[in-house]
């Protein structure tokens, strides 16, 4: 059984040592940022020594939203203007869904060249006026509706290139004023006016085969816990949203999360996060991690075999003519 993480690697080879370190783990898959990336080529070969670290075809993620999240970029890459930037320049949002249905396509066909086979993407959460700049650019729409459509495109369009899409940040962090990766964000909303906004695009892709968690404390459902960390929310998450599919949490190592590394690992183990996601690399960090979050077994295990099998052979199409219509909807380039 493999390990219940996804961990990164240092550099754009793979060392010695990771490999063994990797080996002994068996992460069930990988992570990607730019620091492990310098060409097309070289990406490629990363990509193959770390499922062959492990002995077999383990899903490799990685975050290419466009726009300010995009750890694949020029010359190699296609820029892309921030994607609520063009949810906002299309006319209506059947638009909308077109225009990110056509950049999540592009993208795919990039990752699987590159052999990428997992997104985290789509941003299924809400942007509001007291949203926090890290997100805010990231989000599709100001109203769930608008949201869920969008993001359901997002997720089809990666689905019919093969990549498997990683939806975030469940159950919403759009309310969230602080930056998640620095420190703690805390909603005061009740769970009435969540569950009809914020938690709305989640319900409506509570189908699909993977979700990331939001590292946010929502007071009116754990006032002592945020969401990664919390078995009512996660409850929640599994009960009241009806999400089914693997439920990975955001990188463990933000500064949002108190504790060691393992100690937080645990902690989102126990609150019913399948696997451990951890992201910068680190090997002492990453041994931790493994050796808290243990192995899937049992409902996790058959979640991750059922998200595995939604990965699938690219649909056939024109990508000219598919890059063609999507410049002409974006309106402008990066």
């Amino acid at each position: 059984m493999a390990g219940a993480c996804i961990l990164g690697c240092a550099g754009p080879g793979l060392a010695p040592d990771e490999r063994r370190l990797f080996a002994r783990i068996d992460p069930w898959g990988f992570i990607l940022f730019a620091r492990n990336v310098e060409t097309p080529d070289q990406l490629l070969r990363l990509t193959s020594e770390l499922r062959d670290s492990v002995g077999r075809d383990a899903p490799v993620f990685i975050d290419q939203e466009g726009g300010r999240v995009a750890r694949l970029g020029p010359p190699h890459w296609r820029p892309w203007p921030p994607p609520l930037c063009t949810a906002q320049a299309a006319a209506d949002t059947a638009r909308a869904a077109r225009a990110l249905w056509l950049r999540y396509r592009l993208i795919a066909a990039e990752l699987r060249a590159a052999g990428i086979d997992g997104n985290c993407a789509p941003v299924a959460d809400i942007a509001g006026p007291a949203t926090h700049p890290f997100l805010a650019n990231r989000c599709y729409g100001s109203t769930a509706p608008a949201v869920a459509a969008i993001a359901r495109a997002v997720a089809m369009a990666l689905l019919d290139g093969g990549v498997l899409p990683v939806v975030k940040h469940i159950p919403g962090h759009g309310r969230a004023t602080a930056d998640s990766h620095t420190a703690l964000p805390r909603v005061d909303a009740s769970r009435a006016d969540l569950e009809a906004s914020d938690f709305a695009p989640f319900r409506a892709l509570a189908d699909l085969p993977l979700a990331m968690t939001a590292h946010v404390l929502f007071a009116d459902i754990d006032p002592d816990r945020p969401a990664t960390c919390s078995p009512k929310v996660l409850g929640m998450v599994r009960r009241d949203i009806g999400f089914g599919g693997l439920l990975m949490s955001d990188d463990i190592s933000m500064g949002a999360l108190a504790g060691s590394i393992a100690e937080r690992s645990a902690a989102a183990r126990a609150a019913g996060c399948d696997v451990v996601l951890h992201c910068n690399g680190d090997a002492g960090e990453m041994a931790a991690v493994a050796e808290a979050a243990g192995r899937l077994a049992g409902p996790e295990l058959a979640r991750a075999g059922a998200a595995l099998a939604r990965r699938h052979h690219p649909q056939d199409v024109d990508i000219a003519a598919l890059e063609a219509e999507a410049w002409g909807l974006d309106g402008r380039r990066e």
